[in-house]
Parts: structure tokens; C-alpha cells; sequence
């Protein structure tokens, strides 16, 4: 079933001319990611033309989803915005709130019992206000917008990082806190600055034991966790339209690993198949119509260096599998160089899990070649030296996969069939075989590999790879098998080798589910009732935050993170989801992560008003009690990682009136001016190195707030001296209107007010 067919039909009734109009006013041949930039223009047809990387636009997209743990944040904001509907369609899909521990019966029980409450409320507050809801079990978000509602030169926002999986099927797919999306819930503009452009051209064909993950892996080796940051990245080229849907919703997935705005793919054959095998044949008829418009322009393929503002390269034939990491998912290392490096680096060559699933390879192809090497291994009677556990991404996919034998063969090599959710990937993993600290290597077909991601230990070496490679490195139990190479010595003592992997693209009997775990809110949801329980310690109503004021004067230093810091060190996930929807209880887990400058350890920071030393958040509220402001120091990509705005939510509700960094990333950077509080940026990169531990901040000039003026603050130290430091931003007007108003919220507040 095509869900929202109308409004598909509606977009593109208005493509060409829309299109066509870009073109004459750009003066040239169009990418598809500008296409569809210029088709859902807040204003309609196109009137200018936009510089890339420096022009503010609103947009408006067709639709928006949200996973569990982020939609109770941005629906408890949304509720205060004063609409008794959302203004497009949305969606959400209850993933993350579900513990792999157990096996899929066990696991999801617990959870509906142990997350009741959570759920109860996002499905009520669904119903009330016309948003689709998929209950916990029908799949993870990505997956079962992929299979249902993502569509050809559709824009759409999500409350995820990793919303970017739709461009798998050529949409312009983006990852926002929760505050954009009450914009877009409440009938508003979305505002992003018009990105930049990296092309990716990709020739050749897949083979062997090279994946679609294999180029994500290879590209982000390339442009490094920041090196997408503000552009788009549209793959295109013969090698593309080799790779099916679902390969290409790998690759655009994992483009959030290295910071890009979105990835996408023009439209092609593979698409159409998967849309008529996904019951929407009526879309792929509607997007044929209009295929020309729905790819990028033929001149801007053959001469791809004149249209985009970088370009890369892949030969398919030549890409070699690879597995990235640990710590940090652009650390790409081909299969044949990994155990030299791994000795070199001390790395644990046992391999204790391997994990397959996770929003970005738990489809249906994922797990038939995942399944050919688990096959062999039964065959061939190779017994699996590390534990397995599988995510399949949809009740639609588990329920066709055990219907296909696909499951079973996991089982016979005794891996764990976990829920159709997120689990480790997300740090929702009670991983019962480590205990403390313990140093150790798994390798998995996730996106992210942060330190104490999965399991919460800090010396747990995630290594990430496509689902095949993650098998055949599991049944060897060593980071340093090559399967291209190597052999293995099977329960009879012989010597045996894994042959090359073998995928379904799609299953020959079609899809098939019985409960795939939709449920259609009310037409009419003014009577249905939300309530929250006032004692609860899961769900808590927002209070507006007071403006911050143009006036801080004698700010306190919280903390100068060191190094690394993404949204996993500011508000962690695994344990603390359950704290999604109570903004004062998750506060406590705000930068407890991060590594202070001073001392190297984290959660130990200074309170400048007692000498004492404490946790990052006590501190914070101490300084808030005291009516202090405090100020956050960052070095580089600052808010790497997921769209969770509990990271920029927990320092606003704390205190924090500033962070102030080398680099941001591009979705923590939007939060923090959504939430009302100043995102700022060294001019001169080494005045870092000047923050000393008991400074203290006074703004000299933010009463003349202005785009594109930089900010000075004089630095005091705890000797007397000072320094004075520039600062930049990217505030725009509006921009500075949310600030002065306290947030975004309050502003979409007095809006709908007056």
C-alpha cells in the first residue's frame, strides 16, 4: 500500500516546472540534490538562485519521522505550540526503547512492560494530533521508512541523524532536532542553509566479497567524520545504478558518519523494483512520468568537476572490503591490512561478538548474504568462535526471512535473533559475557563505533563492516581473518575455506507479513486525552526557558572538553533512554562523557565557587542555583553524531549560556541556536589553548548581536589577567530572534498566539 499517495502526486505535478524554472535562473545544468532543493522551496517556484554553502533558505518538506527516544522530546515541544494537527504527515516508529538481551520474545515483552508509560504516551499524543505510529517491534525507523514512505525527489526531515537512509530511494533525506521538526509539524518553514555539493562517482560493478557498505567505509575514509559537513553527497554513475535500493540506503545512511547534510541517488531501475516489490507500484508508475526530473542532468554527470564543489572517485571493480574503526568510524582499513594493524596497535585480534543489523544493513539482501557465509559455516561444520546476534530492520523482513529459512540458518549456527529494533547499535545491550572494563574487540554492520557506545565499556574496540564480513570475521573469532585468503580447520580437523557470499536483492516470493505493526491515528483525535503523570520520572511536560538576555557577565568555565566529544559523550544513550521525555532526569547524564582539558579524566570539573571538585552536571547546578551562567570549550566537530537535542537541551535547561568550539557539527550547532543559547567558534583556532580552568566570561558586545559580526569576550583568569577573544557564528535574524525569545518554541508560540 502507498501510503500518502496523493501527496506524492501533488510533489510531483509541480517538478518540472519547478525544476525547469532553477534551471533558467541558475544558468545551467542542475545536480538532483538541487533539484529537489529548488522543488520544496517554502515560496513555491523558485524566484532566485542560491549560493551554496552560505544562503539561508526555508524549505518545505513532505513529510517527517521520528524514532521513540528523540519523537518524546519533540512531540512534548510540539504540544505547546497551540495546533491541534500535524501540518504534513508524520510518523513514529518505537526502536529504541527496546533492550537486546534475551531473543526478540523476551526482549520485546520486557520492554512493553518496562517502557509502557513512554509508549502509552507517544501513542496517545499520535492519535490526538494525526501522526502515524508503528509500535515497538514493527522495525526500526530507517528500514520501515525505506520499505513505506520514502519516494523519488521527496524531501523529507527526521528526529534521527541517520533519516539520511532515504536517499536510498532519491530522496533529499535530513537528520534535525526535534524543534525543527515542531516547525514543520506546526505548519512553519524549515530553514537550512543551502548546501554544498561533493559528488561521488562510482564506475564498475560489485564483486567478491565487496558490499555497497564497503564504499561508505572507503568514502569515509576519504572526507574523515567532518569532511561532509554542510554539503549534500549525490553518488551518480554507472557503478550506481548497479547497486540495488537497499545498497544505496547503506551507503546514504553512513553519510551521517561523515557529517554530511544528506547522500542521495538519482532515480533507476533498482528503485522501481523495490517500490513495486514494496506494494507501491503506483508510485514507481507516478515517479516514471517524471523520471528525467528525478536524477541529476546529463551534463552534470559527464563533466562532474564543473558542477559540484568536490568530487571523489570509486572503481568498483577495485574497492576492496574494509572494516573501519575502532573508536571512530572513519578509520578505514582494507581486510588484508587489519592484522598487521591490529598487532601494531595492540588491538585485540579475539573477537568476542559479531552483530548484523541496525538501520543501516538489516534488510533482506543483508541478511541472505549475511546468511550464504553463516550457511557454509553449518556446511562445512565450522563452529562460530564468537557469539552472534541479529536486528532484522522490520516485522515485514523477520516475518519474510523465517518464512524464506533465512533465520534458521542463524540459529544453527546458535546466534541470537534479537528484535526488529536498534539494540547494540544504540547502546541498548545487556551484554552479559564482559564484566568492568575489560579490553576487547566486536565487530558489527552498524554506523558507529564511539567508545562506550554498544556496551557501554570504554575498551570495547568496535570494528564495523558489511553484514558478510561480520560473519566470516565471527565464525574465525579473529580480526585478522582474511575470508579472501585465509582458511579454517573444521570440527574434523580439516582445513577449510569460505566461499565468496551470495545475496537476494529481493525476495522471489515477494514480501509478505501478518502484522506489520502499523497503527492509523483517529480523524478526529480532539477528544483523546494526553495526560503526564506529575511523579513520573520518565516523562515530565516542558517549561519555556527565560530568554538568556544580552548581558553575561562573570560566566563560570563548566568544562573544555579534549579531543573528541560527539552527542554520545554530552547525553549518552543506552541507559539513559529511558530518560528521553524527562528533560531534568536526563540532564544528569549531561557531558559526563566529555574528557576535561584539565586532568584528563571525565565527569570531574571544578566548581569555581567552592574550590571543590564534582560531576559535570552537579557543578552546572550549582552554578544555576547560584544564578550563574556557565560556558562549555570544545575542540573540533563539536556534536558529531546523532540529532539527539538532549544534547544541546540538557546545558540550556543547566545554565549553560554558550559553547564555544573550534568546529561544530552541523545538527548539534542548529540545536543550540534552536534552544536559545549562543553556538559559537574560535576566529583564531589556538585561543583554545588560552581557556584556563577557573576562567571566567564576560560578554562585552552581544548586545549588538548581528549576523555575520563576530562576537568578543574577555576571558578573566583566575590570576587577574585577561584576554580578549573573538568569536564567530552563524546566526541570522531570525536566528537571533529564537535567542532573544528564549528558543525557537517560544517564538512558534507567540506566533500562533497573536
Amino acid at each position: 500500500m502507498a501510503f500518502d499517495i496523493d501527496m506524492i502526486k501533488k510533489v510531483y505535478a509541480t517538478m518540472a516546472e519547478r525544476v525547469d524554472k532553477a534551471r533558467e535562473l541558475t544558468g545551467k545544468p542542475l545536480t538532483l540534490s538541487e533539484k529537489i532543493l529548488y522543488a520544496h522551496l517554502w515560496d513555491g517556484t523558485p524566484t532566485k538562485s542560491f549560493e551554496r554553502g552560505k544562503d539561508y533558505v526555508d524549505f518545505a518538506p513532505d513529510r517527517i519521522a521520528c524514532q521513540d527516544a528523540t519523537a518524546q522530546m519533540a512531540l512534548l515541544q510540539f504540544m505547546q505550540a497551540g495546533k491541534s494537527k500535524v501540518a504534513v504527515p508524520t510518523t513514529v516508529h518505537c526502536d529504541h526503547l527496546i533492550q537486546a538481551k534475551q531473543g526478540a520474545a523476551k526482549d520485546l515483552r520486557r520492554a512493553n512492560e518496562t517502557s509502557n508509560e513512554v509508549f502509552d504516551f507517544l501513542g496517545s499524543v499520535s492519535n490526538k494530533y494525526g501522526i502515524g505510529f508503528w509500535k515497538p517491534g514493527a522495525g526500526i525507523i530507517h528500514q520501515v521508512v525505506l520499505e513505506n514512505y520514502a519516494f523519488p525527489g521527496g524531501m523529507m526531515i527526521g528526529t534521527d541523524s541517520h533519516t539520511v537512509n532515504a536517499g536510498g530511494l532519491g530522496m533529499v533525506a535530513i537528520g534535525v532536532g526535534g524543534a525543527d521538526a515542531v516547525d514543520v509539524m506546526a505548519g512553519m518553514a524549515w530553514e537550512l542553509k543551502f548546501p554544498k555539493l561533493i559528488g561521488v562517482k562510482l564506475t564498475g560493478k560489485l564483486n567478491g566479497w565487496t558490499s555497497a557498505k564497503d564504499v561508505i567505509l572507503k568514502v569515509a575514509g576519504i572526507l574523515t567524520v567532518k569532511g561532509g559537513t554542510g554539503a549534500i553527497i549525490e553518488y551518480f554513475g554507472e557503478g550506481a545504478k548497479n547497486l540495488s535500493c537497499t545498497g544505496k540506503g547503506t551507503i546514504c545512511n553512513m553519510g551521517a558518519e561523515v557529517g554530511a547534510t544528506t547522500s542521495t541517488f538519482g532515480y533507476d531501475e533498482s528503485m522501481e523494483r523495490y517500490l513495486r516489490a514494496t506494494d507501491r507500484s503506483e508510485v514507481a508508475d507516478a515517479a516514471n512520468q517524471i523520471k528525467e526530473y528525478l536524477t541529476g542532468d546529463d551534463q552534470v554527470y559527464a563533466n562532474p568537476e564543473q558542477y559540484f564543489d568536490q568530487v571523489i572517485e570509486i572503481n568498483l571493480d577495485e574497492l576492496q572490503p574494509h572494516l573501519n574503526g575502532p573508536f571512530t568510524p572513519d578509520l578505514a582499513t582494507p581486510i588484508g591490512e587489519l592484522g598487521e594493524k591490529a598487532a601494531k596497535n595492540d588491538w585485540p585480534l579475539k573477537v568476542d561478538w559479531g552483530l548484523i543489523g541496525s538501520c543501516t544493513n538489516s534488510s533482506y539482501e543483508d541478511l541472505t548474504r549475511a546468511a550464504s557465509i553463516a550457511k557454509q559455516a553449518v556446511e562445512k561444520k565450522v563452529k562460530a568462535k564468537s557469539d552472534f546476534g541479529i536486528n532484522p530492520g522490520s516485522e515485514q523482513i523477520r516475518y519474510t526471512a523465517e518464512r524464506d529459512g533465512i533465520l534458521k540458518i542463524f540459529e544453527d549456527l546458535d546466534a541470537t535473533i534479537f528484535t526488529n529494533a536498534c539494540g547494540p547499535c544504540i547502546g541498548q545491550w545487556d551484554r552479559s559475557d564482559l564484566k568492568g572494563e575489560e579490553k576487547n574487540t566486536i565487530v558489527h554492520s552498524f554506523n558507529r563505533n564511539f567508545s562506550k557506545r554498544a556496551d557501554g565499556n570504554p575498551n570495547t574496540h568496535a570494528f564495523v563492516g558489511s553484514p558478510e564480513m561480520v560473519a566470516a570475521i565471527a565464525i574465525a573469532g579473529r580480526l585478522d581473518f582474511n575470508p579472501m585468503t585465509d582458511t579454517l580447520i573444521n570440527e574434523d580437523g580439516q582445513e577449510v575455506k569460505l566461499d565468496e557470499p551470495a545475496g537476494i536483492e529481493l525476495p522471489p516470493e515477494g514480501f509478505a507479513v501478518e502484522d506489520a505493526g502499523y497503527v492509523e491515528p483517529l480523524a478526529d483525535g480532539s477528544g483523546v486525552e494526553v495526560s503526564v503523570n506529575p511523579n513520573s520520572d520518565r516523562l515530565q511536560l516542558l517549561t519555556p526557558f527565560k530568554p538568556i538576555g544580552n548581558q553575561i557577565k562573570g560566566a563560570k568555565l563548566l568544562i573544555k572538553a579534549f579531543g573528541k566529544c560527539t552527542t554520545d559523550h554530552i547525553s549518552m544513550a543506552g541507559p539513559w533512554l529511558r530518560y528521553r521525555g524527562h528533560l531534568d532526569n536526563i540532564s544528569n547524564n549531561m557531558l559526563i562523557g566529555a574528557v576535561n582539558a584539565f586532568g584528563k579524566k571525565t565527569n570531574f570539573v571544578k566548581n569555581q565557587l567552592t574550590g571543590e571538585y564534582g560531576g559535570v552536571p552537579d557543578v552546572a547546578r550549582a552554578y544555576k542555583a547560584a544564578g550563574v551562567y556557565s560556558v562549555v570549550v570544545g575542540d573540533h566537530n563539536y556534536g558529531e553524531g546523532s540529532s539527539r537535542e538532549h544534547a544541546a537541551m540538557e546545558p540550556r535547561h543547566l545554565g549553560v549560556a554558550a559553547v564555544i568550539v573550534k568546529s561544530f557539527a552541523r545538527i548539534h550547532e542548529t540545536n543550540l541556536k534552536k534552544q536559545g543559547m549562543l553556538g559559537l567558534t574560535f576566529v583564531n583556532e589556538s585561543d583554545y589553548d588560552l581557556i584556563q580552568e577557573d576562567d571566567t566570561f564576560n560578554f562585552l558586545d552581544l548586545d549588538q548581536f548581528a549576523p555575520e559580526k563576530p562576537l568578543t569576550v574577555e576571558v578573566v583568569h583566575a590570576d587577574g589577567t585577561k584576554d580578549v577573544i573573538a568569536l564567530n557564528h552563524t546566526y541570522n535574524d531570525s536566528q537571533i530572534a529564537w535567542f532573544k525569545e528564549g528558543s525557537a518554541l517560544n517564538l512558534i508560540k507567540k506566533e500562533n498566539a497573536s
